[in-house]
Parts: C-alpha cells; sequence; structure tokens
C-alpha cells in the first residue's frame, strides 16, 4: 500500500473511531409495570424523537425492569446508575417544593395535557433552577386521581368516610382521608395492588384511570365517585444525569431541548388522558358504578386540603419561591387552558 494511500485508509479510521466516540446511548429507567404507558408509549417515544433530530448521534434503551424502587429514580440518575428516569414528585418533597405546585388539592382541572403545559410554564417562570444536581428535561401532570369504593356500597357522604379502611396514594391523599376519619394505608402506587387485591381495605383513593388498569385492581372495584372538581393530580419529573448531558455536544442538547420541556410535557399528560377514558369507557361493562359525591363530602375535603396547601406555601417560601404567586399562576393557567 502506498504511502498516500496508506494515510487516507489511516485518516479515515480515525474519523470512524471519532464519529463512534462522539455518539451518546443513553439508559432511561422506567418503573411502572412494562405495560404501562410510560415505558410503551412516552418514553419510547422520546427516545425515538430524540434519535430522529441528532441524526442517530444520540440513542437509547430502557432496561426491561426497573433498576431502582419508585423512591430512589432521582438519586438513581444522581449516581449515573442510569442516566435518566422518571420520578414521582410526591417522593422527594424533601428535595425539591415547586413541582409539587400541581399536586395541591384542588389546584387542578381534568385536563392532565392543559395542567402539563401550566406545570411546565409555572417552573419556568418560579423554579427552573430547583433541581440542580441533573439536567431537568420535562415535568408533567396525569389525569387526576380517583375516589373508589371495594364494596357493595358507594362513597358519598362524609359520613361513608368515617373509619373507612382504604388504600391511599401518599401525601394530601392520606391527609385528607385521615382527617375525616378513615383509616389510611398508604403505598407508592406501584405497591397498590399488593395492598387492594388482599382485601385489608373497602376503598382506594387516589388511582386514576391508568393506574386501575396497569396495576390490576379493576376487579376488586365497584364505584367511582365523581366530584364537581379534581380532588388530587399527580406530577412527574423527567431527569438526566449531568455528566452524560455534558456528552452531547450543545447543538444535539438543542435539539433534544425541542423535543423535550413543553413539548414532553404536554405528550406526557395528553398519554395519561387518552389512557384514562378508554378505561373510564369499560366501566359500565365490568360494572364500575359513577356515583356523584354529596356536596358536603366535597366541602370536607376542600376544608381538609387547606393546611396541606398552607404548609406548601410555608415549605416553598422558604426554598425562596414565591409560593402563592406560583399556585396562583398555575391555577389561572389550568383554567385559561381548559375553557
Amino acid at each position: 500500500m502506498n504511502k498516500s494511500l496508506f494515510g487516507t485508509v489511516a485518516a479515515l479510521g480515525i474519523m470512524a473511531a471519532n464519529t463512534a466516540l462522539a455518539d451518546t446511548r443513553l439508559v432511561v429507567n422506567c418503573f411502572w409495570p412494562p405495560q404501562h404507558n410510560v415505558c410503551t408509549k412516552i418514553l419510547p417515544g422520546w427516545l425515538a424523537d430524540v434519535e430522529r433530530v441528532t441524526e442517530g448521534r444520540v440513542k437509547g434503551n430502557i432496561p426491561p425492569r426497573s433498576v431502582a424502587p419508585p423512591s430512589e429514580q432521582l438519586a438513581s440518575v444522581e449516581k449515573g446508575i442510569v442516566d435518566a428516569a422518571v420520578q414521582f414528585n410526591g417522593l422527594i418533597g424533601n428535595r425539591v417544593n415547586g413541582a409539587l405546585v400541581a399536586m395541591q388539592p384542588f389546584a387542578g382541572g381534568e385536563n392532565a395535557e392543559a395542567m402539563s403545559q401550566a406545570l411546565w410554564e409555572t417552573n419556568r417562570a418560579f423554579f427552573p433552577d430547583e433541581f440542580d444536581t441533573v439536567e431537568l428535561l420535562a415535568q408533567w401532570v396525569v389525569t387526576p386521581g380517583q375516589l373508589f369504593s371495594m364494596t357493595d356500597k358507594p362513597i358519598t357522604t362524609v359520613a361513608d368516610m368515617d373509619a373507612l379502611k382504604i388504600w391511599t396514594l401518599p401525601g394530601p391523599i392520606t391527609a385528607m382521608a385521615s382527617a375525616l376519619g378513615a383509616g389510611a394505608v398508604a403505598t407508592p402506587a406501584v405497591q397498590s395492588n399488593e395492598v387492594i387485591s388482599r382485601g385489608v381495605v373497602d376503598a382506594h383513593f387516589g388511582l386514576g384511570g391508568d393506574a386501575v388498569k396497569a396495576f390490576q385492581v379493576i376487579p376488586y372495584t365497584k364505584s367511582m365517585t365523581v366530584f364537581t372538581q379534581p380532588v388530587y393530580s399527580t406530577s412527574f419529573s423527567f431527569v438526566i444525569n449531568k455528566d452524560k448531558w455534558a456528552e452531547i455536544s450543545p447543538e444535539d442538547q438543542e435539539a433534544i431541548r425541542g423535543i423535550s420541556g413543553v413539548v414532553l410535557s404536554m405528550t406526557g399528560g395528553r398519554t395519561w388522558d387518552e389512557e384514562s377514558a378508554e378505561v373510564f369507557a369499560t366501566f359500565p361493562d365490568v360494572g364500575i358504578a359513577m356515583v356523584n359525591a354529596d356536596p358536603a363530602l366535597e366541602q370536607a375535603l376542600k376544608d381538609a386540603a387547606k393546611p396541606i396547601t398552607a404548609k406548601w406555601i410555608e415549605d416553598a417560601t422558604a426554598a425562596k419561591i414565591d409560593a402563592q404567586g406560583a399556585l396562583d399562576f398555575y391555577m389561572n393557567r389550568v383554567a385559561e387552558l381548559t375553557k
């Protein structure tokens, strides 16, 4: 081989090696059951968009099983165990405060896509740097959690809550149910089936349409209580490891931000809405009745919620967030976006 040809081949080899080194592969964790929409739609869709907008320079995969429990998603990203993950904000309330604005009782609406847009806008305006150990890519709010009875007696009055044995989502739902005299058994949503299927409770409070399907509790459910204003929604944050993010070129970072942020946030909420609507549509066929809450029950829950929101405002203010301003902004944007 002549020197010129050898040099050309060598140069091409170096370029190929550099190109290979420049490619970034993301390990994106999903803690929900494999059939859940986050694992089958939201995260795979985002990864496909990432590969598209970076022209294949950034790719990723989702492990078949979660590498960490729900409470450790943020920590697993910080430690580099995985590169990106979705964290339920209710489990990191000791770390972040602003993200909980969308989890204040009676602050949202029925439309998760609108709530997700409102949350992202609130984040950008009031607490954009709250996640300082990771890069925040999106935040979304899910379809409101509901109150379900597992017995032939629907839950419609304040009296129905007294001494009721009930599974609850940890946080505000547990506090409100307890304030009304219920005996709450609180676990993360992914553990709800363990409690509900064993028959140790007579009701459950906090799961949305997607969750009653994903966590397979529909067979144990007989009625759903409908309120004039949704009681409670949960929010999630999608984060990526800072060192892994730094491996990506500024141009590709900008491209990824373009399909993350409000775009991914709204996609997350919209996917939840669609999934929940499909599940609720099956309720008549599986014998789950829809019953209206007595106004006094709804008011009692609102009264029980007041100290919860007051405490959040106190904590968020101590974290140097304009908490009341953020809450007002979020609620006004939800109202505007759902007109």
